[in-house]
Order: C-alpha cells, then sequence, then structure tokens
C-alpha cells in the first residue's frame, strides 16, 4: 500500500448515502413515517421536536425512554429497512466517487460505515461495482448505537491497532457523520455540507468538499 506523498493519514472512514452514493431514500418522508408510527403506538407526542432530529437520533430517542416495547422496536427497524430497500433499488454513484476510489483504495485503508442494515449496504454497492474499493462494510448491526454515535467508528477502529487516532479520516455529508468523528477523536471532513449547523453544533471540520475529487488535494 502506497499512501499519497505528504498525506498524515493512513485510513479514510466514507459515509454511504450522500457521499459515495446518491441515495434514493426519502429520508424525511422516512422520518415522518416513523414518527406516526411511534406516535400510534404512544412513544412519543406531537410536542416532541421533531425538526430537531436525523432518524437515527429519533430512534435513540424513543430507545432511552424505556417505554418502547421490544415489538415496536422491531416493527421500526422492519419499517426503517423497507424504505431503505425502495430507495436502494436504482442508486447511483456520486459524481466522482468512482474516479476517487480508484485513485485511493492502493493507497489507504477505505472502509464505509452507513446507519443502514449492512446487507442493504453491500447490494447497493455491488450494484454500483465499488464493494471491493472497500477493507470493511459496515452497517448498523455492528454498532452499539447509530451514528452521531463513535461506536461504529470505534468498531472499524478495532480491526486496526495499528493505526493511530490521528491517521484516521472520516467523510460524511451530515452532522451526524461529523459528531461520531468527534467523539471518536478523528478528523472530518465535510462533502456539501451544510455549514451553519456544524457551527450551530460545535462540529469541528477539517475541509469542505464540493467535489468528491477534492480530496485528492486535501490529502496532498
Amino acid at each position: 500500500m502506497t499512501e499519497l506523498v505528504g498525506s498524515r493519514y493512513k485510513a479514510i472512514i466514507f459515509d454511504m448515502d450522500n457521499t459515495i452514493l446518491r441515495s434514493r431514500i426519502d429520508f424525511p418522508a422516512m422520518k415522518v413515517d416513523l414518527f406516526e408510527l411511534l406516535i400510534h403506538h404512544e412513544i412519543l407526542d406531537r410536542q416532541f421536536p421533531l425538526h430537531e432530529h436525523t432518524i437515527a437520533t429519533l430512534l435513540e430517542s424513543c430507545r432511552v425512554t424505556g417505554i418502547m416495547s421490544e415489538s415496536v422496536e422491531r416493527l421500526m427497524w422492519d419499517r426503517v429497512a423497507q424504505w431503505e430497500r425502495e430507495g436502494m433499488l436504482d442508486a447511483d454513484l456520486e459524481s466522482g466517487a468512482l474516479e476517487l476510489l480508484e485513485m485511493l483504495q492502493d493507497r489507504y485503508h477505505l472502509v464505509i460505515l452507513t446507519n443502514n442494515a449492512r446487507q442493504a449496504a453491500l447490494d447497493a454497492l455491488e450494484l454500483t461495482g465499488v464493494t471491493s474499493c472497500f477493507e470493511h462494510i459496515v452497517g448498523r448491526e455492528q454498532m452499539q448505537a447509530l451514528k452521531p454515535s463513535p461506536s461504529g467508528i470505534q468498531y472499524i477502529m478495532n480491526h486496526y491497532p495499528e493505526i493511530s487516532h490521528s491517521e484516521w479520516l472520516s467523510v460524511g455529508d451530515a452532522w451526524i457523520d461529523g459528531k461520531a468523528a468527534q467523539q471518536a477523536h478523528i478528523d472530518f471532513i465535510g462533502y456539501c455540507t451544510k455549514e451553519e449547523e456544524f457551527v450551530r453544533r460545535e462540529i469541528p471540520v477539517r475541509a469542505r468538499l464540493t467535489s468528491l475529487m477534492d480530496l485528492v488535494a486535501y490529502l496532498e
């Protein structure tokens, strides 16, 4: 493995949806659907600040209430899986993703970390022809909690004990990716991110990319 000259990093963790893949999952509609389900089962009420949450933090908020039964949680995950399957049917790569991965795969350890089910991620990455670019594809089944929890990053890093925190880089499009990186004490680069959301949540960003290929210039 030959790293790009001048790079301090040895390994890169990529988010999947809207970072490597142009996701067709309707996340806003999924969130509303789950919210209605949770209201129906009296886990949440309509005063819950849904606009402040992603799907991941919505589900985690329900878990900590202590009132969500295993059957309701299974129902929720079944509903999430349904949205994921439908959204991944015609998934495409983000512009520049294939070129970037082909350039980096022999120079860095590359890993996917997604809140999606691992099988859904494998299916989508296989469909788009980039599965072999990644050494690990980590889905929600491997995490103790979804991003923004750092548990997925910690799971990945445990596979590479020889690589220090300072040699890891995370790349993603959402604040939950940046928060997970922050809590895992590794650097984060945002791809087409909303700057105000990161500022409001006090999440540090090493750089912001408008094109995936811009990552090469940063690494050099």
